[in-house]
């Protein structure tokens, strides 16, 4: 369950974000926040695991309430103000939604708050991949979460990208690049033009093709010296 904070001036704005997270699984609202001191105080004794956090507000600025926060969540910044962004970036919010937002912009930022960006704080000694962590991937008119460490490999299908994992294979309706850079790069490696894989799933490699699960993915040319490197 992913514990999260709607704080917002505006009523609707709490109504949109709610409307959206209600419509994924496994977003659970802790509390409607309509100003920063209300969500310091709330957050004083308990901990969230995201924030959608607005900008202007009264009493306290989005970025300064985040400023005072010692060890913060997530954040996705929801405002419609985009000059500041980079500041936003500066201060590591997972993404950067202009009001008003698209439930796909939406999710896509829910996938890098759940999925990308929490192997990478993780600890570097710690084993690569968060072995809970989960992505959504669109498949028709459908949202499907998928455990990330479940995933075999990614094959680009013209404006379609395979997801293979090891129980089945969703067709997703995203680019292959964007797709990609959703998932910790830790626990993926691309290995031709078309083609990703989460190496651990690696069965065998012989000459250009990898072996993992049932299927044989091909090593492009211009990968395969790398993938020698890594073999050592």
């Amino acid at each position: 369950m992913i514990k999260y904070l709607i704080i917002d001036d505006e009523h609707i704005a709490h109504d949109i974000i709610k409307g959206y997270c209600d419509m994924l699984p496994n977003l659970v609202l802790q509390k409607n926040c309509y100003d920063a001191i209300e969500a310091l105080e709330y957050l004083h004794e308990r901990t969230v695991d995201l924030i959608f956090l607005d900008l202007k507000m009264p009493k306290l600025k989005g970025f300064d309430f985040l400023k005072t926060l010692p060890s913060p969540p997530s954040v996705i910044v929801t405002t419609a103000y985009q000059e500041f962004a980079l500041e936003g970036y500066e201060l590591n919010v997972v993404d950067y939604l202009l009001k008003p937002f698209s439930f796909e912009r939406f999710v896509k930022a829910v996938n890098k708050a759940m999925g990308a960006s929490a192997p990478s704080r993780a600890p570097k000694n710690v084993q690569a991949g968060n072995q809970s962590a989960t992505i959504f991937l669109r498949s028709e008119n459908k949202y499907i979460q998928v455990r990330i460490a479940d995933i075999l490999f990614l094959e680009a299908a013209g404006n379609f990208v395979k997801v293979i994992t090891r129980e089945e294979s969703i067709l997703v309706r995203d680019t292959f690049a964007v797709l990609l850079n959703a998932l910790p790069p830790e626990d993926f490696l691309q290995v031709h033009r078309s083609f990703a894989i989460a190496p651990k799933h690696i069965k065998s490699i012989e000459g250009n093709q990898i072996s993992i699960g049932d299927h044989s993915v091909p090593i492009g040319k211009m990968y395969k010296t790398y993938i020698n490197g890594l073999l050592g």
